[in-house]
Order: structure tokens, then sequence, then C-alpha cells
């Protein structure tokens, strides 16, 4: 029976949900957002190139994580839904364009592309809700979101380091907003146990977001490549090193942790919490330490022999902290845990700041990649000894 505008336009809560062909849909639009971040950061590898880049992400990853929220609630499948999701591609596709320029000539493009998909989105759930107990939570949100939005088209319109804070207190009000419950004068407050969202369906979707990011990494190595002039013996190392950089963050990742995370959020009594905190707040640190990889390994690629300038060394050795920090952070608060093999790596990484102005590029990647695959496989030799606790942990 074909789905139509009328009835209810929520999920039937039935078994674990699945991800829809339309939520992948959407998704595409975000590999091109990855994408410009990385070319963003490229184009100024400084502190201030890197803060402005690690601003653009958390609105970038915003816009996807509150549609993400959205869906596991409503159902794609209804065609209201879709629609509503096609419009916020569009709008993502326009701000992701503008990206590159966000803080020059088209900056009221982002902060406008911003402020429609938090309050459009937001004001078409209160109206899809009408009569559910949701309704009070997104009515919440959608006052919190229009001073997000309020901000976020003030800092396009303003210039230099005013619209960077603008933009910074808009992304901070709406990551503010759930840690604080959305408190609103005269409509209270949600708790997380009244976000009964379906775990496994929004672990699935925080995991795809993973792979966005790790595929614009294997793009960067593949193009990077395809353009060298000659392929000597260095950049054939260099090519190894960033691949097998790229599996080993894959591998960290994906290869215990997500599906028992999965698991374990989709058996919480507290779905809600978990996905604020692991997923919401935390996942996107991992991605920043991806897109900083990514860039890192066009820049050591381009010249795998060259000693590299000391912001791309600061790319090789950041990016893959930045993704343990956001791992261990990941497994100390799903599973209690203290992760010590994550913490060591990042002290090693550090360590490696030392020689790293006399190394080729290619040897400082390879040997940053290393401490990743250490990680990996501290992990499986974990399991190995004790499978039980292991698995518990993981």
């Amino acid at each position: 029976m074909p789905k139509t505008w009328q009835g209810s336009l929520l999920r039937v809560r039935s078994g674990t949900q699945r991800v829809t062909n339309v939520e992948l849909f959407f998704d595409l639009v975000y590999v091109f957002a990855v994408t410009q971040l990385s070319h963003h950061l490229l184009g100024q590898p400084t502190v201030e190139g890197a803060l402005q880049t690690a601003l653009l992400l958390v609105l970038v990853w915003l816009a996807w994580a509150y549609t993400t929220w959205v869906t596991n609630w409503l159902d794609p499948e209804r065609i209201a839904v879709r629609l509503m999701l096609v419009t916020l591609m569009l709008v993502s596709l326009v701000m992701s364009a503008a990206l590159p320029d966000a803080f020059t000539t088209r900056g009221l493009v982002v902060g406008g592309a911003y402020a429609t998909m938090q309050i459009g989105r937001t004001a078409f759930v209160v109206a899809a809700l009408n009569g559910q107990p949701l309704r009070r939570n997104f009515e919440r949100i959608l006052a919190w979101c229009l001073v997000s939005g309020a901000l976020a088209v003030a800092g396009g319109l303003a210039h230099g380091h005013t619209r960077e804070l603008l933009w910074a207190l808009a992304a901070g009000v709406d990551l503010l907003g759930g840690a604080a419950g959305f408190y609103t004068p005269g409509l209270g407050r949600s708790a997380t146990s009244e976000w009964t969202i379906e775990g496994s369906h929004f672990a699935e979707r925080c995991q795809g977001f993973v792979i966005i990011a790790l595929g614009e990494s294997i793009v960067v190595i593949g193009a990077t490549l395809s353009q060298l002039p000659s392929v000597t013996a260095a950049a054939v190392a260099a090519f190894a090193a960033a691949f097998a950089g790229s599996v080993a963050l894959w591998w960290v990742y994906f290869d215990r942790s997500a599906e028992e995370a999965a698991r374990v959020i989709a058996a919480s009594a507290d779905p809600g919490r978990l996905g604020r905190s692991a997923y919401h707040s935390i996942h996107p640190v991992m991605v920043a330490g991806i897109i900083v990889t990514a860039a890192a390994d066009q820049k050591m690629l381009s010249d795998p022999a060259g000693i590299p300038a000391p912001p791309t060394i600061w790319m090789v050795l950041g990016g893959a902290a930045l993704f343990l920090a956001g791992h261990a952070a990941f497994k100390a608060t799903v599973w209690r845990v203290t992760p010590w093999s994550r913490l060591a790596a990042i002290a090693l990484l550090a360590l490696l700041a030392i020689p790293a102005p006399h190394l080729p590029g290619a040897a400082l990647a390879a040997c940053a990649g290393a401490v990743v695959v250490a990680v990996a496989i501290a992990d499986r030799l974990q399991a190995a000894v004790s499978p039980g606790e292991s698995r518990s942990q993981e």
C-alpha cells in the first residue's frame, strides 16, 4: 500500500530499526561536506585555519546529527518525511558548497543555511507530532534552535572574529541545549529517558558518518597518487603508509567497538543518554581526527621524500591523536573503563614530535600509522587473553 500524507509519521517500533535508502542518499551530501572541510584545512594550515575548520565541522555535524535524531523517530518512508529530507539535503548542499568561503564572502550562505535547517526541521517535527508525547520536547528544541539560528545568521552578516564568535555561540547553544534538557521557560526541561530512540539505528547512522570520513581519506590517497608526475620508491612507501593508517583507523573503531557499542545502546534502559554523550557529542572528535589525517596524507604524498613543514607534522601526529582521544572518550563513556592503550598511544605520538622535524614525510606517516596499528593489535591480544572481560569492555 503506497505511503500517503495522512496518518502518523512516526516509525513503527517493531524489532531492530533499519537505516533506509533515503537516509543513505541524504548522507551523500555530507561526503561533499567532509571533502570541503579537508580542503579548507589544506588551504589554511595554521592554528586559526584549524580552529575555523573545527568550527565548520561542528556546524556540519550538528546539522547532520539533529536530522539523525529526527529520522530515528519519524519514518523516512512517509512522503512528507522524505520530502523534508530532500529539502534538507538541498540546503546542506548549498551550505557545503559555501564552506571554503565561509569566513570571507559566503558567510551569510553558511549561517543562513544552518539556521534554515535547524529551525525548519524542528518546526516540521513539531507539526508532525501533533498529539504525540514527543511534541513537547521538540517545542523546547525549537525555542533553542531559534536562538542558535539567529546567532548563525548574525554571524553570517558579521565579519572577522565577530563571525567566528557568533558561530561558536550558535554551535554552543545547540550543544548546550541537549546537555540542559532543552530547558525552556514555561515548557520545563526533558530527561534523556524521554528520548526514546532506537539505539541500534542511531549507532548505525553515526557509524555511517565515520565511514564517510574514512572514505574521504581513501579518495585523497588515491587522487594524490594519481596526480604524481612519477611514482618513486618514496611515493610507494608513502602510499602504503597512508593506506595502512586509514585501515588502522577503521580497524580500531569497527573491529569490535562499533558493533558492541551498538548492542549496549540498544539494550540500554536510557538510550537517549548514551546517544547524546557517546554518539552526538564524542563522535565528531573522531571524525575531526580522520579529516585532519586525510589532509596530512595529501600534504605528505605530494612530497614523500621531503622533510614536512611544521603544519604537516602536526597534522600527521595530531590527526591520529585526535581520533584516538575521541575513541578513548567513547570507550570510557560506553563501558566505563580507562582506555590505557589509547592514552599510551597519544603520549607516544606526542613524543614523535621530537624526531619529526628530521624525518621524511613517508617515514613520519609510517610511524604515526604504526602507533594506531599497535592499538588495534593490543585490542586483539586483549580479546584473545580474556575474551569475556574484553568483550564486555569493547
